[in-house]
C-alpha cells in the first residue's frame, strides 16, 4: 500500500499545532530542561577526556565522572572569583562615580531646562513622583532580586546534578536514542548521533576560544586608551559576546558609560569605536574560523532563536538558543522529510561559477574556416 499523502493545508496545521505543542512544553519545563540542556553540552564537552581517564587511565565510570565534575567546579569557582575580586575594587570607587554621575546629571538638568523650557523644580517633581512609585515597589524589587538568585543556585544545581547523570549513564542514554528507532533506520540515527556529539564538542571549543580572543583584544584596547577595570570589562565582553548581536552591544554600553564617569567624552567615543573594531575582527576573522564552520546558522535564524530563547528560558535561552538551533538543523538534514527546514536554518550557499564551453559544432565550423 502507498503511504496516506495528506493535502498541504492539513501538513501545515499539523506542524503549527505540533510547533505550539513543542513550545509550550518547552516553556513548562523550564526549571528542569533548561539545566538538562546546559548539563548535556558541558557532559559532551567533557566526554573526550571521560574516555581517556577510563580508557587509557583505567579509571572506573564513577571516578572519571567526578573527575571531570571536579574540573567543572574549579573553572566555575575560578569565574566567581574573578568577579568578585574585581566587583570589590570597583565598588570602592562607587563614590568617585557617584560624584562624577552627579555632575552629568546637573548638566544633563540645564540642557533640559534650555531645550525643552521645563525648570528644574518641575524635573525634581517628577523625579520625586519616579522615586516613590520606586520605593512603593521596593517589597517587589526585593523579593524579584532574592527569587532571580535563589532561581540561579537552583539552576546551578539542577545542571551539576544532570551533569553528572549523564556522564555516567551516556552509554545508556545512547543506546536508548538508537533503539528507540526501526532497525532500517539505526545506521541513519547512529550516524545523526555522532555527528551531533562531533559539532558539540567542536562548537564548545570554539566558542571557549573565542571568549579568550574577545577578552584579550578588549582588554589591551581598553587598557591602551586607559580605561578602569579593562581586564573586568574585557572579560565580561567576551562571556556576553556568546549571545550574539546583544552581547556586544550591551557590554559596549557598560564600558561606554563607565569611560564616560571616570573620563572625558572623547575617551568614550574611543572606546565605542574599539569596540566596533573587536566587533568587526570577531565577526569576520573569530567566528568564521573558530565558530562558524563548527555551526552554520545563518544571521535571521540566530537573531530570532535568541528572541525565542530569551522568551522561552529566560538569559539561559539566549545562551542556549544558537546550539539547540545546530542539532536541530543536523537533524532536519538527515531526515528525508525535513532537508527544506535544515536548508532553511542553513547559510547561503554560493552558485558554482558556469565554465564556458565552446559547442562542438561551432569549433568544427571555425576549423573548417582555418
Amino acid at each position: 500500500m502507498k503511504p496516506l499523502s495528506l493535502p498541504f493545508i492539513s501538513k501545515l496545521a499539523l506542524a503549527i499545532i505540533s510547533i505550539i505543542g513543542i513550545g509550550y512544553l518547552i516553556k513548562l519545563g523550564e526549571s528542569i530542561l533548561a539545566p538538562f540542556f546546559l548539563a548535556f553540552l558541558l557532559a559532551l564537552l567533557f566526554l573526550p577526556l571521560s574516555n581517556f581517564l577510563e580508557k587509557k587511565l583505567w579509571f572506573p565510570r564513577s571516578v572519571s565522572t567526578i573527575f571531570s565534575l571536579l574540573i567543572l567546579l574549579f573553572t566555575i569557582y575560578g569565574l566567581f572569583y574573578f568577579f568578585a575580586t574585581q566587583l570589590s575594587s570597583f565598588s570602592k570607587d562607587l563614590p568617585h562615580l557617584e560624584r562624577q554621575f552627579t555632575v552629568l546629571f546637573n548638566d544633563l538638568q540645564r540642557w533640559i531646562s534650555k531645550t525643552f523650557d521645563v525648570n528644574t523644580n518641575e524635573q525634581f517633581k517628577y523625579m520625586n513622583e519616579g522615586l516613590n512609585k520606586l520605593l512603593s515597589s521596593s517589597g517587589i524589587i526585593i523579593g524579584f532580586t532574592l527569587s532571580v538568585f535563589s532561581s540561579g543556585l537552583g539552576f546551578l544545581f539542577f545542571c551539576v546534578i544532570f551533569f553528572i547523570f549523564i556522564l555516567n549513564y551516556r552509554r545508556i542514554l545512547n543506546r536508548f536514542i538508537v533503539n528507540v528507532f526501526d532497525e532500517k533506520h539505526k545506521s541513519k540515527v547512529e550516524d545523526t548521533v555522532l555527528a551531533v556529539q562531533n559539532m558539540i564538542k567542536q562548537y564548545i571549543t570554539g566558542l571557549i576560544i573565542q571568549i579568550i580572543i574577545v577578552s584579550v583584544l578588549t582588554s589591551i584596547s581598553l587598557s591602551i586608551l586607559g580605561i578602569k577595570y579593562a581586564v573586568l570589562l574585557g572579560v565580561l565582553t567576551g562571556i556576553l559576546n556568546v549571545i550574539p548581536y546583544l552581547g556586544i552591544s550591551i557590554s559596549a554600553l557598560i564600558a561606554c558609560f563607565i569611560s564616560f564617569a571616570t573620563g572625558e567624552a572623547s575617551t568614550t567615543v574611543y572606546v565605542f569605536l574599539g569596540y566596533i573594531g573587536v566587533h568587526v575582527i570577531d565577526g569576520n576573522l573569530i567566528l568564521p574560523f573558530v565558530v562558524g564552520s563548527k555551526v552554520k546558522i545563518n544571521a535571521l535564524f540566530s537573531f530570532i532563536g535568541i528572541i525565542v530563547g530569551e522568551q522561552f528560558w529566560g538569559i539561559a535561552g539566549m545562551f542556549l538558543c544558537i546550539p539547540a538551533l545546530a542539532i536541530l538543523k543536523i537533524i532536519f538534514e538527515r531526515v528525508e522529510n525535513l532537508h527544506a527546514w535544515g536548508k532553511l536554518l542553513g547559510e547561503d550557499e554560493k552558485p558554482l561559477k558556469k565554465k564556458k564551453r565552446i559547442k562542438i559544432s561551432e569549433s568544427i565550423t571555425i576549423e573548417e574556416k582555418n
